[in-house]
């Protein structure tokens, strides 16, 4: 058997690993870490476009493009150009005749003078009573034929972009055929509409009339938004003229459609497309700015595309709620942009489908959240934040990556058994393999190799360390974000539920956001938090919880620490309820300094970090102090996490 390789050519590569989303991911987390929601995040990375991919557009790009081609194709001319020239070669054909009645002293030529010269101002009107006009010049009649040939081919081109090539020249079968084709076109919407049409039907009627359609539908619904998106930017035209040239303009239509037949035919059209698109804009103005004049296909062309291009911005904004990438339409993409920002568009799709499929991204109720799984990726990176930050001489402080989380090593060593999570003890493992005789000296070498077989295995014995109950009490009050402190504090948030996952997973930790109210916070809740549009700091809620946290693991050492920027607001009442005033009420101080009392008895030590230099902040917090015995810190937000950190592993180094 014989056998050929070559590149695989029927789809993406079958062999190829997973798109790798996160360098992705970590452009998300910066804006997140920075105070951001997951939703814009993501949003902000898709207009930006692919990390490290410079040959790639994103949403931003694409925007620029669609918003440069508008301006170009407003500046492209105006959209009078069809009155101007039918008004041009009827001028053209009334002089010719003229010039053939002046030297003729006959009565008949001084009658047909006058007739001329009572002809109405207006085009349209004009055009119709010089329709059964008996013309003595021929060149006149020639001039006036070649009129009718212009307004049959720009008012058919207007609906069927195709028809203005084929009718090119005066053809008695070629109209015919154009009216036998909307009749079919007609009577294969009615029978859309009571449901008897077939994909066949549409095949045998692309196959008799395909040549009059360019664009090369597949089916009917293409036919049908090809036909109805010209016809809407056709009634576009007509509202974007003074009322003059509209009314000029729908009688020079109307009289062209009368005299080809085609009326009653155009009319059932025109009602099913606006029955089957009553969404487009119909009759919504537009604005050309150009000076050159444009025919009316041209003009009717330069209107769609404009529709198309300010659906296409919409859609590219993606600033309404709920919007994702699949609601960009790729064929949109393709006319307005060309082939490549289709690829383009794929690569930002894949994108969001990857943060999906690999699990960090979740669509719950059409919003958008992290998953857990992202959620611990972020707090590692906020955790490198804050050790990147701390002092390099402050021993014990720093990220270390060659000691475990078992705990504390005892100096003995026993047999590794299936499970263990303790750290090999590298010594009495290889000699145990040299005991069991698996020495294999190295031919030529001068060096020997040890055996080793699982057996030979040994593992450091450790303590347990001692367990603490964490509270972490993170302010979520608007004056956080007023103050631009909401950001550090979330991260801060994130690098302590990091920091005690993974090194100290015997610590019980809880997050506790208030403001109003107060409420525990769940890890994958933590990225994706955000400050509250309410009134009240309610520290008092917060120590209940707090407290009921430290009472179900009373064997554990107390941690409570808290971030704040203002004095204590608000209180629960015994109905369940909030009560805020400012300045504070003395029921409020009161109830909240019982807590911190409360705490002090549980043995727990409040450390806070007071994130705003306010008098009566400072006063509140020096009377916690007081009573507590805990300590105060003052630091910026850019050092808040590098303050809470270092003030937990202190008090985890001192139990």
């Amino acid at each position: 058997m014989a056998f050929r390789y070559g590149e695989y050519h029927d789809g993406p590569d079958p062999l190829a690993p997973p798109y790798d989303v996160r360098a992705a991911l970590d452009e998300m987390g910066d804006a997140i870490l920075s105070g951001s929601t997951p939703v814009h995040a993501l949003r902000d990375l898709l207009k930006r476009g692919l990390p490290g991919a410079q040959d790639r557009r994103g949403l931003d790009d694409m925007l620029r493009e669609v918003r440069r081609r508008r301006r170009d194709l407003r500046e492209r001319g105006r959209l009078d150009g069809t009155l101007e020239k039918a008004r041009a070669l009827l001028d053209k054909a009334i002089g010719q005749e003229r010039a053939e009645l002046f030297p003729d002293p006959s009565d008949d030529a001084r009658l047909r003078e006058t007739g001329l010269d009572a002809l109405p101002d207006d085009t349209a009107s004009a055009i119709q009573e010089l329709s059964t006009y008996d013309w003595r010049s021929s060149a006149a009649r020639q001039t006036f034929e070649e009129l009718r040939d212009l307004l049959r081919r720009e008012v058919l081109d207007s609906q069927f972009r195709g028809l203005r090539d084929a009718l090119a020249n005066p053809d008695p079968e070629a109209m015919e055929r154009v009216r036998q084709m909307m009749s079919d076109l007609n009577d294969m919407l009615d029978n859309d509409a009571r449901g008897q049409h077939t994909q066949a039907d549409f095949d045998a009627f692309m196959g008799k009339y395909g040549d009059l359609f360019p664009e090369k539908p597949r089916n009917l619904e293409e036919l049908v938004d090809i036909l109805a998106r010209r016809a809407a930017a056709t009634q576009r035209m007509l509202a974007s003229m003074t009322p003059r040239q509209r009314e000029e303009l729908a009688n020079l239509i109307n009289q062209t459609l009368d005299q080809a037949g085609l009326s009653d035919e155009m009319r059932r059209l025109g009602e099913a497309l606006y029955a089957r698109r009553p969404d487009l804009a119909w009759n919504a103005p537009e604005r050309l700015t150009g000076e050159e004049p444009l025919a009316m296909g041209d003009a009717v062309t330069a209107l769609e595309e404009l529709a198309d291009l300010t659906q296409l911005e919409t859609a590219l904004r993606q600033d309404y709620p709920g919007a994702r990438l699949d609601d960009i339409d790729e064929a949109a993409v393709r006319r307005a942009l060309g082939r490549s920002a289709v690829d383009d568009l794929e690569a930002l799709k894949r994108i969001e489908r990857e943060l999906e499929e690999q699990g960090y991204l979740l669509r719950r109720r059409g919003k958008l959240e992290l998953t857990p799984k992202a959620v611990r990726r972020l707090g590692e990176t906020a955790l490198r934040r804050v050790f990147s930050s701390l002092d390099a001489g402050r021993r014990g402080d720093h990220d270390q990556h060659d000691a475990g989380s078992a705990g504390e090593l005892t100096g003995s060593s026993r047999p590794w058994r299936f499970g263990d999570e303790q750290p090999i003890d590298v010594v009495r493992t290889l000699v145990n393999g040299v005991r069991s005789g698996g020495i294999t000296p190295r031919d030529g070498a001068g060096t020997t190799a040890v055996r080793l077989s699982v057996d030979d295995f040994e593992v450091s014995e450790t303590e347990r360390r001692t367990a603490a109950a964490v509270c972490l009490l993170v302010d979520l009050s608007y004056s956080m974000a007023l103050r631009g402190t909401w950001a550090a504090a979330k991260q801060t948030a994130l690098a302590l539920q990091a920091l005690v996952a993974s090194k100290f997973p015997q610590d019980a930790v809880q997050i506790i956001g208030f403001s109003n109210y107060a409420r525990v916070l769940q890890p994958d809740e933590l990225a994706g938090l955000d400050w509250d549009m309410v009134q009240g700091t309610n520290l008092h809620h917060a120590l209940l919880i707090a407290g009921r946290h430290l009472d179900r693991h009373p064997d554990f050492e107390p941690v409570v620490l808290v971030v704040t920027d203002g004095e204590p607001t608000a209180h629960l009442m015994r109905n369940g309820r909030s009560a805020f005033e400012w300045p504070p009420s003395h029921e409020t101080l009161e109830l909240t300094l019982s807590e911190v009392d409360k705490m002090t008895r549980r043995r727990a030590t409040i450390n806070i970090f007071m994130l705003a230099a306010d008098d009566r902040l400072k006063e509140f917090v020096d009377e916690v102090a007081r009573r507590n015995g805990g300590r105060v810190f003052s630091p910026s937000a850019e050092r808040l996490g590098e303050y809470v950190v270092s003030d937990f592993l202190r008090l985890r180094r001192a139990r």
